[in-house]
């Protein structure tokens, strides 16, 4: 079971330093989001790389370095609760807790090295039982000042909708959400941990702690940037919807519409049309929540009355009707070197459909291809 943990503990920590690689020197876009994002990443493999070494043996002889803990852990949380801040666009709005958690680094780096300095020259044998205490203690302490950022963050997700309302129209941020979930279960392992240390002296509970940031952490730092990179494209995407230069317009739609039963008359056709120039002129398809509810209530219609409109002088149902025009206009992003740039997924959310299996479905209904393959015409 160890060596299990270990050989997880050293991949996660490998993969970690791999995924920093490739969001500072891959991607063209590096913000102040995904450089957060980053440091958070490189701390819990720093931290984690500490201590796959010590517990694999492979530390120096040196006295000095042999009691050297460098606390990585303690810049963890902070740099989750700036990425957090940032993503959600309210750092202007609370407090940055950076500059405090690098003072805590110094001051402990400085209190180690002065304890060591000081039971090498002057305790008898260089007993080491002052560090061991002292790192009992710092520990403590860390594990407090990062509770108290991660309640903070809880606070900001789950209670402050009133902070986050501009981000909450683009991302639901379930998938922070249910990180902080998890993150709860990694320091409940953390305390166990602190709490075996201090009263048997066992190091084996951290393995796991480890073990779980590693997974947890790891997951969020992933998610987390495709999470962001889908969020900015998103914003620029709707940006440029308000301008209408991308939108679509009847005109690509001519010859589509047509009915063949005995519902076609003049007054339908010309309600039809009003619907369906409302549908564009309003960019009501945009939003994923439009319903036959809401439209027929825009018109005074009844819902029974709107469905056949649709159902006779479009040849779709509701859905699919609204659906067509939706990717339509997927269309024309995708098909403008403008955004070439811009991920599939951001587009398909920002032409209306609510999550990616929905774009790609209805994609490849009304096209017989895939979105990629269609930019790749392009």
């Amino acid at each position: 079971m160890t060596s299990i943990i270990n050989f997880f503990l050293i991949a996660g920590v490998i993969q970690g330093f791999g995924f920093n690689l490739v969001t500072t020197f891959v991607k063209k876009k590096c913000d102040r989001v995904i450089i957060f994002l980053n440091l958070t990443v490189l701390f819990i493999s720093l931290n984690n790389l500490q201590r796959w070494l010590i517990d694999n043996g492979y530390v120096s002889d040196l006295f000095v370095i042999q009691q050297l803990l460098v606390p990585w852990y303690v810049f963890i949380l902070p740099m989750f609760y700036a990425f957090a801040t940032h993503f959600v666009q309210v750092q202007n709005k609370v407090r940055d807790f950076l500059k405090f958690s690098r003072l805590v680094f110094v001051i402990e780096m400085l209190v180690r090295f002065a304890l060591i300095a000081f039971v090498y020259f002057n305790v008898p044998d260089r007993n080491t039982s002052i560090i061991e205490n002292y790192t009992i203690f710092e520990e403590i302490f860390n594990l407090v000042f990062s509770i108290f950022l991660f309640v903070k963050a809880c606070l900001l997700i789950f209670k402050r909708d009133h902070l986050i309302t501009y981000i909450l129209s683009y991302d639901d941020l379930n998938w922070i959400k249910w990180f902080i979930r998890m993150g709860v279960m990694v320091i409940g392992f953390w305390a166990i941990a602190v709490g075996v240390k201090m009263l048997t002296g066992n190091n084996d509970a951290y393995k796991f702690l480890n073990l779980s940031s590693s997974i947890v952490l790891y997951w969020m730092g992933y998610q987390g940037f495709y999470k962001y990179n889908v969020l900015r494209d998103r914003i620029v995407l709707r940006s440029s919807i308000q301008t209408d230069k991308v939108l679509i317009g009847s005109q690509n739609l001519e010859g589509r519409f047509h009915a063949e039963d005995d519902f076609f008359n003049d007054k339908h056709q010309q309600d039809f049309d009003k619907v369906r120039a409302h549908i564009i002129q309003a960019k009501l398809y945009l939003d994923p929540l439009l319903s036959m509810e809401v439209l027929a209530a825009d018109f005074g219609m009844s819902k029974s009355y709107l469905s056949k409109l649709i159902n006779s002088y479009s040849d779709y149902n509701f859905s699919d009707f609204i659906n067509g025009l939706r990717v339509e206009q997927a269309k024309k992003f995708l098909s403008n070197s403008d955004f070439k740039d811009y991920t599939i997924v951001a587009i398909g959310l920002e032409c209306g459909f609510n999550s990616k299996s929905t774009f790609y479905a209805a994609f490849k209904k009304f096209t017989s291809e895939t979105p990629s393959a269609f930019r790749g015409k392009y």
